[in-house]
């Protein structure tokens, strides 16, 4: 699942202040969410935005928003298909999203980030082993550019999941000159190149982790210092490791510093867990499958606790770039019902 990071602390400034957020699930379209701050507390309030589930298809898989021109791209990874979807949305002044350009791509697109300052979206693609480039036109659409694909000589450490390549996450550098993807079949880090003149990119170089380890998603940090590191969380070995990174005449150097099971250091992984996603400031990691907390219930008329997966907090040491995790959350402040499968959720920011 993807998240967008805002601290609530904004929300203090004033107590009429509110937020939008959009969500997306499988099986139910994307919605959009307003979050305000009332005497006591805070409320969460929804609805689907118009065209409900088929605005932007069944299989909602990511949301991005593009800071430079006001649109939210959003992927349909399209299961079974042939052909995945691009969809892009202009932000309204209620909080809503009104859809004003599709393009058809590979199947299975599972992420995009913008880059070159707004002027270009890249994708990841899952099960076509694929990346895909697009130049972001003038009224926020996309025109396609550039397809990369991939192929395994023999299958990896865990045939099962590593049958071929799996592209999973598309990350944009601090510099904003290197793209970095986990190949969670592949088991590499494979960095792009970005030309600010064409906006293309040229394959750099990669990086080969663990086998077996699965690299799916991850974040970059680039300390007060000016000291940059990269984070990767791998599904597969349910792992969280941080790399040093340092940039050369011809790309990105990595060196790792750390390595740790994404459950904390020293415990061990559930049975059946499955990392998922990393985003700052404090580092925050996620886990599937696991329901090995029991929490509130969001009804407070309900006694009946609810089971939970994980969240992890981590403190970063910007000298080394080091982890250790941090206590828990608190208790929740507010929350919102969504049908189906949640996939996404980004602020308006």
């Amino acid at each position: 699942m993807h998240f967008s990071r805002l601290s609530l602390a904004g929300l203090a400034l004033s107590q009429a202040a509110a937020v939008t957020l959009w969500a997306s699930a499988y099986n139910s379209g994307v919605f959009s969410l307003t979050l305000e701050q009332v005497e006591g507390g805070y409320t969460l309030t929804g609805e689907p935005i118009p065209g409900g589930s088929t605005a932007c298809g069944i299989y909602v898989s990511w949301l991005t928003k593009d800071q430079y021109d006001n649109v939210v791209y959003c992927v349909d990874e399209a299961w079974g298909l042939a052909n995945g979807t691009i969809t892009s949305f202009k932000p309204t002044s209620n909080g809503s999203l009104a859809l004003f350009d599709t393009e058809r791509t590979l199947a299975s697109p599972v992420a995009t980030v913008v880059y070159n300052g707004g002027a270009a979206l890249v994708a990841a693609h899952y099960d076509t082993s694929s990346v895909t480039t697009w130049k972001i036109l003038p009224s926020g659409g996309l025109k396609a550019m550039q397809v990369f694909q991939y192929q395994l000589e023999a299958p990896g450490t865990i045939p099962s999941r590593q049958d071929k390549p799996h592209e999973h996450e598309v990350i944009l550098d601090p510099s904003g000159s290197f793209i970095v993807l986990p190949d969670l079949g592949a088991d590499l880090l494979r960095i792009f190149a970005i030309n600010k003149t064409t906006r293309m990119l040229a394959e750099s170089s990669t990086y080969a982790v663990i086998p077996g380890t699965g690299p799916r998603h991850g974040t970059f940090l680039k300390t007060e210092t000016g000291t940059t590191y990269l984070f990767i969380i791998a599904e597969l070995a349910n792992a969280i490791a941080s790399y040093s990174v340092k940039y050369t005449g011809t790309g990105l150097e990595l060196t790792q510093v750390f390595l740790s099971g994404a459950y904390r250091i020293n415990v061990a992984i559930p049975a059946g867990a499955g990392a998922a996603e990393a985003i700052l400031s404090y580092l925050l990691t996620s886990l599937r499958h696991v329901a090995s907390f029991q929490i509130p219930n969001f009804d407070s008329r309900n006694s009946t606790t609810i089971p939970s997966d994980a969240l992890i907090i981590w403190t970063i040491d910007p000298a080394t770039g080091k982890l250790k995790t941090d206590g828990s959350f608190r208790d929740f402040v507010v929350h919102v019902d969504i049908a189906g499968s949640p996939t996404s959720v980004i602020w308006d920011e």
